[in-house]
C-alpha cells in the first residue's frame, strides 16, 4: 500500500476520561508497531511508526505498572488499523476513567483485547482513512485515546502493479496463441 496525492488531516475523537496530561505523537506516514503494557487497565503505550520508510519510536505515554507486555507488529505497509474498540472507567474507587481495555481490529486480523473488558465499551472505525498518529492523556495510566488520520487515496504496492501487468501478459499471450492456433487450423 502506497498513500499518494493531498493529504487531508482528520482527528478522531477521544475516548476516555479527562485525567493525566495531554499527548500527542504527531503526524506520521504509517503505523508500524504498537506496544501495551497492560494489567487491569491499560498502564502505557507506545507507537512505532512508518516516517517516510523508515521506522521511528514514539514516547511512552503512561505509567510504569502493568504485568503484561504485547507488541502487536502489523504487516506494514500491507496492514494498517480499520477500527480500535475498548473499555474505559474508574480502575480505582474515586479515580477517573482511564482506559480499561484495548482491541485493534486490521484490515487482516483482530488483535486483542488486551486488559479488562470493564465499564463504558467504544468503538473508533477509521472509515477508510489511515492512522497516521496517536494522542490522548496519561498518567499512571492511559487516561484516554484518539488518533490522527489521513483521508488518502490508498493504492495498491508496486508488487500487486507488477502482477496486475503480469496477469494481463498472460491473458494477452493466450489469445495470442489461441488465435494462431486457430489460424493454423483453419489456414488463415
Amino acid at each position: 500500500m502506497e498513500i499518494n496525492g493531498p493529504r487531508k488531516i482528520t482527528l478522531a475523537g477521544q475516548r476516555g476520561g479527562d485525567g493525566g496530561t495531554i499527548w500527542d505523537d504527531g503526524k506520521y506516514t504509517g503505523v508500524r508497531e504498537i506496544i501495551i503494557v497492560y494489567d487491569r487497565c491499560i498502564d502505557s503505550i507506545r507507537v512505532v511508526y512508518d516516517k517516510n520508510g523508515k521506522p521511528f519510536q514514539a514516547q511512552k505515554h503512561g505509567g510504569n505498572g502493568g504485568n503484561h507486555t504485547a507488541t502487536i507488529k502489523l504487516i506494514y505497509p500491507e496492514e494498517h488499523i480499520v477500527a480500535v474498540s475498548g473499555h474505559y472507567c474508574p480502575v480505582v474507587y474515586g479515580g477517573t476513567p482511564v482506559i480499561r481495555s484495548l482491541t485493534f481490529k486490521t484490515n487482516t486480523r483482530t488483535l486483542g483485547p488486551y486488559g479488562v473488558e470493564e465499564g463504558r465499551s467504544f468503538t473508533i472505525s477509521m472509515d477508510g482513512d489511515l492512522i497516521i498518529g496517536f494522542m490522548g492523556r496519561s498518567g499512571w495510566y492511559l487516561d484516554a485515546i484518539g488518533f490522527r488520520l489521513s483521508r488518502a487515496q490508498i493504492t495498491t504496492s508496486i508488487c500487486h502493479k507488477v502482477q496486475q501487468q503480469l496477469i494481463k501478459l498472460r491473458d494477452h499471450y493466450s489469445k495470442s496463441s489461441t488465435d494462431h492456433d486457430i489460424q493454423k487450423k483453419t489456414g488463415h
